[in-house]
């Protein structure tokens, strides 16, 4: 018996064929030369490669797809300047729990023959927005790197992941396999501690059940729900929560898209039980907690992070849908609450939100352009937020009816991400109506990716809330008692503009316009542009004044 030489297979080939192991079907990318062997074993593989207009595109695309599928999105760019500008949508996934793998290029690390030219130190410059920062610096170590990245990212809590594939390693001969993808399962919370949560739950005579981001990763929806029905418990979400249990239900009592002082929080501090399903301490605080106040149950796949203004009584860690359906079964039928107050409350909150829902004025306001959009939209379709202050009014004032219907991004909260995220999604769910919703502000940041959509063939309307300015800091820079200065700007014709990338431009001209530009622009298909005229002068009456004036009725 003679010995057999082990197979010999390019780096960059091994990498691919890694990937290819890991389920990916697409990179969202802007390659550089020292992406070219990368991109050539791409070329022969069963993976597309689709090219975005900016690195923030292809990293915001990618960690959307991780957002909605479960699975790590995977993005490239070359070193340097490429690379940098994927920083921003690494914070994004970090903060925000998105699964995102990002492949960015390098010089050769063994000789060089450029010096420094557009040499940083990319693998530290991530290590603090990254669950795991790393260069490859051998062939061979590629399987388990590739395994290693896809494990860590698409773990609770997901994130983001950066290797850096540097040239020279990327066309070195390599003789190891690639290593499978195994199924993994959470641990479920044992039984001492779901005993420990059910007696406070069975004490509490006041209790409500929170909904947030991680409860939205993962398939809880029927266990939640099924909680939330058999005990009668009123719920109510941060704003990455939204969806998770249909917010039509007479349980509902609203989002909680200020930290407090809105209607909500009249209920939120009469609580004597916060059971809290899948928050951490990323997103805003939906309340504050006081020392010797009311107790909470933080139920998620971790511990929680404790700081000033959340720390949990008791922790039930494990799966978040097998710990909600244990302590479902160890409650009995003897639970005596008393929500008629939860009622009051909620009465009032559907109230204030159903103020200005019909308002004719133009520019259009925020209460009627979010009552406009929910009428546009069904069960499943998906809305897309960029970050202003209309998502405070969305988070607050659009129900939404299934998980990851509304995303938006509450940990990072950056701009630009609308657009991006919203392609995403049209590219994953073409049966279903995807609107991006962005400010004149962050719809520029990258609007670029018009190009992208339309290439894609995706069929998207993008609704641009135009007031010429920073709208959101112009309106916290007044309320802060400083003079209205310094925030505003000019915009392009948005119909042209849509029109010189081949999308469809819309202008609206009267309030009355929205619903029926909406539904001719998504019965048409195609990607679509519309410029809607805001008037923001709203913001200071209902969420400074009105909210202020409140009494949390007795």
């Amino acid at each position: 018996m003679t010995d057999q030489k082990p197979q010999t297979i390019k780096a960059s080939d091994l990498f691919v064929k890694a990937l290819e192991a890991e389920g990916v079907e697409q990179i969202f990318a802007v390659p550089g030369e020292e992406n070219l062997d990368l991109v050539e074993s791409l070329r022969t593989s069963s993976i597309d490669l689709i090219l975005t207009r900016h690195e923030q595109g292809a990293g915001f695309m990618a960690a959307t797809y991780g957002r909605l599928t479960g699975k790590p999105g995977v993005c490239m760019a070359t070193l340097g300047p490429g690379a940098t500008n994927l920083a921003t949508p690494a914070a994004y996934a970090h903060l925000g729990g998105f699964p995102l793998i990002m492949i960015t290029g390098q010089k050769p690390i063994k000789t060089s023959k450029q010096g420094q030219f557009q040499i940083i130190d990319i693998v530290s410059l991530f290590e603090p927005i990254c669950k795991m920062s790393k260069q490859i610096v051998h062939g061979n170590a590629i399987p388990a790197l590739v395994r290693e990245a896809f494990r860590l990212a698409g773990e609770e809590r997901p994130g983001a992941v950066l290797l850096e594939l540097p040239e020279d390693i990327a066309e070195e001969c390599c003789d190891v396999p690639v290593i499978a993808p195994h199924t993994r399962y959470y641990a479920e919370a044992g039984d001492a501690v779901i005993a420990d949560a059910v007696d406070l739950i069975k004490k509490a005579k006041m209790p409500l059940v929170l909904l947030g981001a991680g409860a939205n990763r993962k398939d809880a929806r029927s266990a939640i729900s099924d909680f939330i029905d058999t005990t009668g418990i009123p719920f109510f979400v941060t704003q990455m929560g939204k969806g998770v249990v249909d917010e039509r239900s007479e349980l509902f009592l609203g989002t909680a898209a200020l930290s407090d002082n809105d209607y909500l929080h009249c209920a939120i501090d009469r609580s004597d039980l916060i059971i809290n399903f899948g928050h951490d301490v990323v997103e805003k605080p939906p309340f504050f907690m006081e020392a010797g106040g009311k107790k909470v149950i933080h139920v998620n796949y971790k511990s929680a992070q404790v700081d000033q203004v959340y720390f949990p009584q008791v922790e039930v860690v494990g799966d978040l849908a097998s710990s909600v359906k244990k302590l479902r079964d160890t409650l009995d039928d003897t639970l005596d609450f008393d929500i008629s107050y939860f009622k009051i409350i909620k009465a009032e909150v559907e109230k204030h939100l159903a103020e200005g829902v019909d308002d004719s004025r133009f520019p259009v306001t925020p209460q009627r352009f979010v009552a406009d959009t929910r009428k546009a939209m069904g069960d499943g379709d998906i809305i897309a937020l960029d970050n202003g202050i209309y998502k405070l009014w969305y988070a607050r004032n659009y129900k939404a009816y299934e998980p990851n219907t509304v995303l938006l991004d509450n940990a990072l909260a950056t701009m630009g991400a609308g657009l991006p995220s919203a392609m995403a999604a049209a590219f994953l769910y073409s049966e279903r109506r995807v609107m991006a919703i962005c400010g004149d502000g962050g719809f520029m940041m990258n609007s670029q990716e018009l190009e992208t959509a339309i290439r894609l063939k995706l069929n998207l309307v993008v609704t641009v809330l135009n007031d010429s300015s920073y709208g959101m800091i112009r309106w916290k820079q007044t309320a802060s008692g400083f003079e209205d200065w310094g925030l505003e700007f000019g915009n392009p014709d948005f119909v042209k503009y849509a029109e010189s990338y081949g999308a469809t431009g819309h202008r609206i001209e009267a309030a009355d316009d929205l619903i029926p530009t909406f539904e001719a622009a998504f019965k048409a298909g195609g990607v679509h542009v519309i410029d809607l005229p805001v008037d923001y002068s709203e913001n200071q009456k209902v969420l400074i004044d009105e909210l202020a004036a409140k009494a949390c009725l007795l």
